[in-house]
């Protein structure tokens, strides 16, 4: 009995070219910022050398390359960077997700359809599901699925070999993949929050292509407000943009950036009302700490994983925030940077 290869029009619904993928105007506009080739990549250079080593050597070699795991926080450049790789070996890349793929059924389309040398993405790989998580492995290892047919006393094993293909996974929580999984990925690199130089720079590239004169001292502040994080960087560029053809006109100047990040609640640390929430809760309801994530959860009334994933990781970069056996603490940073924000005519606690 033969596998019955399922066509590209026949693929399950969880997998989506980027193009067709990004249908919201500010994922398109991502899509339009996003660096193209190594030489347009700002920041990450350990990670884009040691990169560049590894497709020249598959290309010599001429076969596809190994399993890359990318970690780190969002907003980083590990989809752009996935993206690059694909263009960089000249292979055709699939994209979806952890959360999006529910079955292992739901795989069977995808990896069918991968031709030899072909990269498949998974973002927030660590949210599989255990029994996908584990159709994967033969996938991975030795290029092959297997699945049932039939059932009960009929029910038979059918192995269907596959081209090679790259696998990029990307996470924002390394520590949630199994062992398993993780030891799979031949090479594994961990993204670092941006310098301010770096960042400067992208939102100096951003704002070429966007067609936005913005003044060297601009684009600094821009960038030393933009939490060590390009995303935020390219959001921030376009918020100011938005205030400046609102409510000013001519190039953007140091005072008209901060005016329109004040007014979008951001101050001179990069901090948003949530984050400003957060150090107030802990030095107010708690005396600075130490204090659970569950209970500072409960408090502040928001799920456990934004203040994980998305808060804790630039507190924690900043040194406004550390973690302690006993809990979160404030450090004496984030107690200078309260207190002089309190004369601040910015809305501290909204």
């Amino acid at each position: 009995m033969t596998a019955k290869k399922i066509l590209p029009e026949q693929a399950p619904a969880v997998v989506r070219e980027v193009a067709v993928r990004e249908t919201d105007e500010d994922q398109i506009l991502n899509l339009s910022l996003r660096p193209k080739r190594f030489e347009e990549f700002v920041g990450q250079p350990a990670v884009v050398e040691n990169l560049r080593v590894a497709i020249q050597a598959a290309k010599r070699r001429g076969e596809p390359l190994e399993h890359i795991l990318l970690a780190g926080p969002p907003g980083l450049g590990k989809t752009s960077m996935a993206h690059i790789i694909a263009q960089e070996m000249g292979a055709k890349i699939t994209a979806t997700s952890g959360p999006a793929i529910e079955r292992a059924g739901d795989l069977i389309g995808v990896l069918t359809n991968l031709g030899r040398g072909d990269v498949l993405f998974i973002d927030e790989v660590h949210r599989l599901s255990k029994v996908v998580e584990e159709f994967l492995y033969p996938a991975m290892e030795n290029y092959e699925i297997d699945f049932v047919v039939d059932k009960g006393p009929y029910a038979k094993t059918i192995k269907f070999r596959l081209k090679r293909f790259t696998l990029i996974g990307a996470t924002t929580r390394a520590g949630l993949l199994s062992n398993p999984l993780r030891s799979r990925f031949g090479m594994v690199y961990h993204l670092e929050f941006y310098q301010p130089t770096e960042l400067e720079e992208i939102v100096r590239r951003s704002a070429k292509i966007l067609g936005i004169e913005v003044k060297p001292e601009a684009c600094a502040e821009i960038a030393r407000r933009s939490r060590g994080t390009p995303r935020v960087a390219n959001r921030l560029l376009r918020r100011v943009r938005d205030y400046v053809q609102v409510k000013g006109q001519g190039p953007i100047t140091t005072a008209v950036a901060e005016a329109a990040l004040a007014a979008q609640g951001v101050d001179g640390f990069g901090l948003d009302p949530i984050d400003r929430k957060v150090l107030k809760t802990i030095m107010e309801f708690y005396g600075g700490g130490p204090v659970g994530i569950e209970a500072l959860a409960a408090v502040l009334n928001e799920e456990r994983d934004t203040i994980v994933d998305i808060v804790e990781p630039y507190l924690l970069s900043a040194g406004l925030l550390k973690r302690t056996a006993r809990g979160r603490k404030l450090t004496r940073l984030a107690y200078q940077h309260l207190a002089a924000l309190k004369n601040e005519p910015l809305e501290l606690f909204a």
